[in-house]
């Protein structure tokens, strides 16, 4: 694999980050119900580790000689606590089975 599309395709886990970043931010405003306190505090305290995992991957573009992206993906619409939660965990799932092929495209 070539360095640009190494680069390329952490630029959009980047933005997959960024997008994550949002999605928490703006699910944890929107719950509601009995739970909203415990279940908002629960979805804004991914947002340092996602901040964490967007400065990690801007700093691996830079040092492929790449230009970090700052457009974040689109984020899913979800208007109940359940499909939040279901929109979380799929963007979760999507970041794992992207990372595991970063990780095996590097070592290429």
């Amino acid at each position: 694999m070539r360095n640009q599309e190494l680069i390329d395709l952490l630029n959009q886990d980047l933005a997959n980050e960024f997008a994550a970043i949002i999605q928490y931010t703006t699910y944890a405003a929107k719950v509601t119900g009995p739970f909203r306190p415990e279940l908002s505090q629960f979805l804004l305290a991914e947002v340092a580790d996602e901040q964490g995992h967007a400065k990690f991957l801007a700093d691996k573009i830079l040092v492929l000689g790449g230009e970090p992206t700052t457009q974040a993906a689109s984020v899913a619409p979800a208007n109940t606590n359940k499909a939040m939660l279901e929109a979380v965990l799929e963007a979760e799932n999507r970041a794992i089975i992207g990372y595991t092929q970063r990780a095996e495209q590097a070592a290429e």
